[in-house]
This record gives structure tokens, C-alpha cells and sequence, in this order.
């Protein structure tokens, strides 16, 4: 499923126009973010959670010329399923 999926799908859940849920949920989009990318959790009980996570340096090798390269550290965006979502995943 797509943006433009969802949008249509979250549309006709909610009956409202695809020009709302659009804005909806990318407002939505945009302020998880946001919350994220300035250091906070974000979290929906029984959805999941997203975070920041901190990924230390490290040393790996160029699969081509097998020469040592290092990977600076790095945040990156992390998201956790809550309780809810992996059962009803899991029970597909």
C-alpha cells in the first residue's frame, strides 16, 4: 500500500474526502517527525513507538576492493509495533 492508498483507504474508513484525510494524515506524518527529529518518543498505545536511535561508528570493508572504510555515527529513526499491532499481524 502506497501514500495515496491509504489515503483513499483512511478516506472512506473515516467518510471524509480524500483532500482531507490527505491533510490529516500528512500533518500527522509531518509532526511525528518533527517530534522525533528533535529528540522525543513518539508514542500510539498499541500501534508502537518512534524514536531517535544513536548507531555508533564502525569499521567495514568496501566489498569491492576489500579496503577499510569507516561509517561515521549516526541518528536514525527507529519504530517499535506495539502489543496490538504484532498480534493482529501475527495472526494473519
Amino acid at each position: 500500500m502506497n501514500k495515496g492508498q491509504l489515503i483513499d483507504a483512511v478516506a472512506e474508513k473515516a467518510s471524509v474526502t480524500k483532500k482531507q484525510a490527505d491533510a490529516v494524515l500528512s500533518a500527522g506524518f509531518e509532526v511525528i517527525m518533527e517530534t522525533v527529529s528533535g529528540g522525543e518518543k513518539v508514542t500510539l498505545v498499541g500501534f508502537g513507538s518512534w524514536e531517535a536511535r544513536e548507531r555508533k561508528a564502525r569499521e567495514c570493508r568496501n566489498p569491492k576492493t576489500g579496503e577499510k572504510m569507516e561509517i561515521p555515527a549516526t541518528t536514525i529513526p527507529a519504530f517499535s509495533a506495539g502489543k496490538q499491532f504484532r498480534d493482529a499481524v501475527s495472526h494473519q
